[in-house]
């Protein structure tokens, strides 16, 4: 498996089965939209990218995205990780995924780019709370919090009960219903999954939850 270092350390991979040519367009294309995924990622969290040339055969989608608190220059270097990572990991895969703690790179040559997907991708629960009432009530405001909408487009979310933290992000591709939709999925898939557990996370292709002891956060929104 690949080792990570600090802070961007690996969640996920997966590569396509199909392979492309060494030489080909497609893999001009594909480096292409790696390399603009990189440096998009100096200005902004999330981008997406279509190359293609004509016939359309070679056109391939990509996109990033990094954690909604991440500052420009943190998100670049997740990212330029990622590519790296993904291009050992994915060697001449039409297509490929890599999350790491930070940031999601993605590419392939069927678009992905708008369309919801709910597939569960990892699912991790920690131990059980040794007193179960306050701690699961906790948990619960948590994900209560990361789950209510008040109308308004939040595609990255942060919450807070006494020690416990929780976060919650889209990726930017969806509509503001399919991200609703996607955490709404996540977040009772996390609490049947992981009951009475002090951390859990879930990763569906398409958004994430995850709570915590002690968070991933340094400035969480107090409930």
């Amino acid at each position: 498996a690949p080792s990570f270092s600090g802070t961007d350390t690996f969640v996920f991979g997966g590569c396509s089965q199909l392979k492309f040519t060494s030489g080909s367009q497609y893999e001009y294309n594909v480096n292409s939209i790696l390399t603009s995924l990189v440096n998009s990622a100096m200005f902004t969290s999330y981008n997406n990218f279509t190359m293609s040339a004509s016939g359309g055969s070679s056109a391939v989608y990509g996109l990033f995205q990094c954690r909604g608190d991440l500052n420009n220059r943190d998100c670049n270097r997740c990212v330029a990780k990622a590519v790296s990572q993904i291009g050992t990991l994915c060697f001449y895969s039409t297509g490929g995924v890599l999350q790491l703690e930070r940031c999601l790179v993605k590419y392939d040559n069927v678009t992905f780019l708008g369309v919801e997907d709910k597939t569960v991708v990892v699912k991790k629960c920690g131990p059980s709370f040794s007193s179960y009432s306050d701690a699961l009530t906790r948990r619960d405001s948590v994900l209560s919090y990361l789950e209510a909408s008040d109308g308004t487009y939040k595609p990255f979310r942060i919450s807070e009960s006494g020690n416990l933290q929780g976060v919650a992000q889209c990726v930017g591709d969806l509509s503001p219903s399919e991200c609703q939709d996607c955490l709404s999925e996540a977040i009772g898939q996390l609490k049947t999954e992981c009951g009475a557990a002090k951390w859990g996370d879930l990763y569906l292709a398409k958004c994430y939850v995850r709570f915590s002891e002690g968070g991933y956060h340094s400035h969480a929104g107090k409930i």
